[in-house]
């Protein structure tokens, strides 16, 4: 006969109410030191950022999210009617692989939107030549002032260290995890000295079943979005799209968490490597975030300052 299942003791409900209590409380203070070290013009973008997302929340209740929807439907129809209209979602993909843009992972949708699954041709080819593009030209407009960034800076220097140490399979994960986004990540590999081109090309292909997967949610929602393709669909294949759409999601949201937690946990543990430049090369990943170095006003009195504060001392993988 099969055992009952247990409920929970208070003092088991109690120590899960304390341990959640406790981690939210480290998140926050965590978040709110990051916040009290990030540059004012940083601030002030994340301001921005939150003010927009406020504004877009009122405008999709506002507006209604059949209307919405209807509407990306309507526009995605009309580029996938164009006779070149592959070339441009691909041109779009290109130019928000540049920072500060934004919105990769809504072109990406919208390339499910407009042709289905054969979408992912278009994403997955314009992700890949907009990440080169960006990389290529960032690390030849910006040369100098990496070559002064490395050289002044601790976290820089043991990053590129690890990097250099572990080679591709590490710059696979970080190009993976979602953390820094899509246009910072192509900065912060640009920045990175001893990441050679075919390297970055080859990890950031390794993304492509994310791409495959955000193409798929937005040929769901495509389905979805249409006021008479909806009409027409009885209520159990409504069901299974909807389904289908949050599934997808949810994948997509425990997947690139895991996968973010699984880099930041690799990097801290790195054989062969000391802990404090593993902790300083992590440091290094989630300033990226913030756009460094490439986008950052640093002055070049502000690298001969830091040098006279802290001079620089080279990082090895065993220091």
């Amino acid at each position: 006969m099969p055992s009952e299942s247990r409920s929970p003791s208070p003092v088991e409900k109690k120590s899960t109410l304390q341990w959640l209590w406790s981690t939210f409380k480290h998140y926050l203070r965590t978040s709110w030191l990051r916040y009290r070290k990030l540059h004012i013009y940083s601030k002030l973008a994340l301001w921005a950022l939150m003010l927009f997302y406020a504004a877009l929340g009122a405008f999709l209740i506002t507006v209604g999210a059949d209307r919405i929807g209807q509407t990306m439907y309507d526009l995605a129809q009309k580029i996938s009617n164009l006779r070149f209209g592959w070339m441009i979602l691909g041109a779009i993909l290109v130019v928000i692989s540049f920072p500060p843009c934004i919105g990769h992972t809504t072109t990406v949708t919208l390339c499910g939107f407009a042709y289905g699954m054969n979408g992912f041709f278009i994403a997955a080819g314009g992700s890949l030549v907009g990440a080169v593009t960006a990389f290529a030209v960032l690390r030849m407009l910006f040369s100098r002032r990496l070559k002064k960034w490395s050289g002044s800076n601790e976290k820089w220097q043991a990053l590129e260290a690890v990097v250099e140490a572990k080679g591709l399979p590490l710059i696979m994960l970080i190009r993976a995890s979602p953390f820094p986004p899509w246009v910072y990540a192509n900065s912060l590999f640009a920045s990175i000295q001893t990441v050679a081109l075919w390297q970055f090309a080859v990890a950031t292909v390794v993304v492509f079943p994310k791409v495959a997967l955000h193409v798929f949610i937005g040929s769901r929602l495509a389905s979805l979005s249409d006021g008479e393709t909806r009409r027409q669909m009885d209520p159990q294949t409504k069901a299974i799209n909807i389904a289908v759409v949050v599934l997808g999601v949810v994948i997509a949201i425990l997947t690139s968490f895991i996968i973010y937690r699984s880099m930041q946990t690799h990097i801290r543990h790195l054989q062969g490597i000391s802990p404090a430049v593993d902790e300083l090369a992590a440091e290094a990943v989630e300033e990226a975030g913030e756009g460094a170095p490439l986008l950052h006003s640093y002055s070049d009195e502000s690298f001969d300052e830091e040098r006279t504060i802290r001079p620089a001392r080279s990082v090895s993988p065993n220091s």
